[in-house]
């Protein structure tokens, strides 16, 4: 193990006794902002520096065994013992640099995954509705909860815009990678001379920022505005304002959302799609402001950006960013999206140890 990489881990083993001090202390106990930061930051630094501590077990066994090489008749012993803790240093060392990697801190939320068609017309929206239904499936698969905040139905039952919320843990870090710009290439049911058309749509995935980290709104700069919710729902949705479209006026970002229900629900929901649209578009606009970004395997979320081809015609779906092709189209569009997710999440996580590594 680099000496670099050593260093860090003893650093957080001192961290962790430091924190355990602390916890103890009448005045951390007391402070429960302080408490639970505390807390947190324990319940990180425990696994790395568990692994850690089992690292130095084998090293001190690989240094006593060594110590007595030279003594009669256990110089055998010795090698057959350093030879099987070497083996245990060996797997063990990739796991330790895995949990050193930083961990993004949005993972584990809820998320906002916004489907727009793209260019194609009406065979875009159709595949905004295949979209659509391949994460809800997925949803399912994972026992996660997912509702529909906006949405806007094309004439032959696509979707020119869908906005769902996602409500399960871990969602954003397995679906961070969606982000960009998937294009379909097949046959439309309209389509008498069998030619294949290419059409797109864009995803974007927001995590959903808790209120601790809330983006600061000033209400002079918002426009809120309510109108009637669309769709089905009876006479509630016919006679009740209940839509709510909000305007951030100096950045004109607009989001809307419809529940059908509540007016003070579609609004809550509004305001916090907001400010994780206004988030991301500051961590975007500091991104851009950096002189030297490092290249990422999962792109910027630009929303014209191909990621993946979705092929009817020969049944493939190809990841561009990792140079995936898999023929499972059926599949995936049934949700089985883990034969893509896990290769994204792999290749990225290998950068980051790549990146590791040259400290």
């Amino acid at each position: 193990m680099k000496e670099s990489i050593y260093f860090k881990l003893e650093g957080l083993h001192e961290r962790l006794q430091e924190i355990d001090a602390l916890l103890g202390t009448k005045t951390v106990i007391t402070d429960q902002q302080t408490f639970r930061a505390l807390c947190k930051e324990r319940s990180e630094l425990e696994p790395v520096v568990s692994r850690f501590k089992e690292f130095q077990t084998i090293e001190n066994a690989i240094a006593a065994a060594r110590t007595i090489m030279d003594e009669p008749g256990m110089r055998t012993l010795a090698e057959e013992d350093i030879s099987e803790n070497q083996k245990r240093l060996e797997i063990l060392e990739p796991t330790l640099k895995k949990l050193l990697l930083p961990s993004d801190p949005a993972d584990s939320k809820n998320i906002f995954l916004e489907i727009r068609a793209g260019t194609g017309g009406e065979e875009a929206a159709l595949f905004a509705g295949d979209l659509f239904r391949m994460y809800s499936r997925y949803t399912e698969r994972r026992h996660w909860h997912m509702e529909i905040l906006n949405e806007s139905l094309s004439e032959q039952g696509g979707y020119k815009e869908v906005v769902i919320r996602i409500i399960g843990k871990g969602a954003y870090s397995r679906l961070k990678f969606e982000s960009g710009g998937h294009r379909v290439q097949r046959v439309p049911d309209t389509e008498s001379q069998g030619r294949i058309h290419t059409s797109a749509c864009t995803v974007a995935v927001l995590p959903e920022i808790d209120d601790i980290e809330e983006v600061e709104l000033n209400p002079t700069d918002l426009r809120i505005d309510t109108f009637r919710a669309s769709g089905a729902g009876g006479q509630h949705v016919n006679k009740t304002d209940s839509a709510i479209r909000i305007t951030h006026l100096p950045t004109n970002t607009v989001v809307e959302c419809q529940d059908e229900r509540s007016q003070h629900k579609n609004k809550a929901r509004a305001m916090s799609l907001l400010r994780s649209k206004l988030l991301i578009a500051e961590q975007e606009r500091q991104a851009i402001d950096r002189a030297e970004k490092r290249r990422s395997l999962i792109g910027s979320g630009d929303r014209s950006q191909r990621i993946r081809t979705y092929n009817f015609p020969q049944g493939r779906i190809t990841d561009h960013r990792i140079n995936l092709t898999l023929y499972k189209l059926a599949e995936f569009l049934q949700g089985d999206l883990d034969p893509i997710i896990e290769p994204l999440i792999n290749e990225y996580q290998a950068e980051q140890l790549a990146a590791l590594s040259e400290l």
